[in-house]
């Protein structure tokens, strides 16, 4: 779907990049190859885009306009309505805004806007970054029994930032679609926490 409307909107100077947080090229390639994207489909192994941008969730939207400029933040949006069933979100609604941005039809929100609804992230969500950072490390160098000790204290710190919680879990061992991941999900969820956290109209 992303790369349909990268086709449908090209000629009017707007590209969609991809990305995709993976432990690893050959994780992702599959999906890569299967959506045959002729824009750029980046893979991040290292949680840089997620880092810079404040992701905790996948999937997860940013416009950024000619300028290099963010005009809407982190937002939830699917270009499929595949899991509508389980998110309530519509791709209509946030493709149609996009579609009407790119085409010069409706203004994106503004600066004020902008700021506001942008989640900088706290103090101990940045060192549960470094602790994953560093759990990483470990594990790449063999170390998986000190690593967990870093994941597990990376979850404890920012228990809502599933590209961390979720991250680690291939890593691990772990199905990161299995049942760990709908026992984990399931707790969030039944204390009162969105998974999907969309933003306000």
């Amino acid at each position: 779907m992303w790369q349909a409307t990268h086709e449908e909107l090209r000629g009017f100077g707007f590209t969609i990049v991809t990305v995709a947080l993976d432990k690893s090229p050959e994780a992702a390639r599959p999906w890569i190859e299967a959506a045959k994207p002729a824009h750029p489909s980046l893979i991040d192994t290292r949680h840089v885009v997620a880092d810079l941008y404040n992701m905790v969730n996948v999937p997860t939207i940013v416009w950024i306009d000619a300028r290099g400029r963010i005009v809407r933040p982190n937002d939830v949006a699917f270009g499929t309505d595949t899991f509508k069933h389980i998110t309530g979100l519509e791709a209509a609604k946030h493709l149609g805004a996009l579609r009407a941005w790119v085409r010069g039809e409706a203004a994106p929100l503004s600066e004020g806007r902008t700021r506001e609804l942008q989640a900088l992230p706290t103090e101990a969500h940045q060192q549960a970054r470094a602790e994953f950072g560093l759990g990483q490390w470990l594990f790449e160098r063999g170390r998986a029994e000190a690593a967990a000790r870093h994941f597990e204290r990376a979850g404890e710190l920012a228990p809502h930032d599933f590209t961390i919680r979720r991250g680690t879990m291939p890593m691990r061992g772990i199905d990161p679609m299995g049942p760990e991941f709908r026992e984990m999900l399931g707790a969030w969820t039944k204390a009162g926490n969105p998974y999907y956290r969309p933003l306000p109209e």
